[in-house]
């Protein structure tokens, strides 16, 4: 019954999107990777997806629930996002979303 109420269980998504300074893409993305790689508890995954020939991106960071990215807002993460944020335009929006639908890509058979 664990498995089955396990399939129910939505995971949600933090989704922020932004730009930053001219030429700063590469030293925002080295500190994003630098922040995620703090998570643990509830972390599922993580994208960072830039605009091609902008300093536009989009982040989107997957957690088993909300309640868990709270739980990751350590000292050391909060460092990082202070050195980040001199870097953004503006400050990015941000959002929460619940995953609906997860559809996955065929993975090709090594012969």
């Amino acid at each position: 019954m664990t498995e089955f109420l396990d399939f129910l269980r939505h995971k949600f998504a933090y989704v922020a999107i932004g730009k930053f300074k001219a030429g700063k893409f590469a030293e925002a993305q080295k500190l994003y990777e630098k922040a995620v790689s703090t998570y643990t508890t509830g972390f599922k995954g993580a994208y960072l997806l830039q605009k091609p020939g902008t300093d536009e991106g989009i982040a989107v960071i997957m957690w088993e629930k909300i309640e868990d990215m709270d739980a990751n807002q350590t000292e050391a993460y909060q460092a990082i996002l202070n050195e980040m944020n001199p870097l953004f335009v503006r400050r990015p929006t941000t959002s929460f979303y619940e995953v609906c639908s997860e559809i996955k890509g065929h993975e090709e058979s090594e012969e």
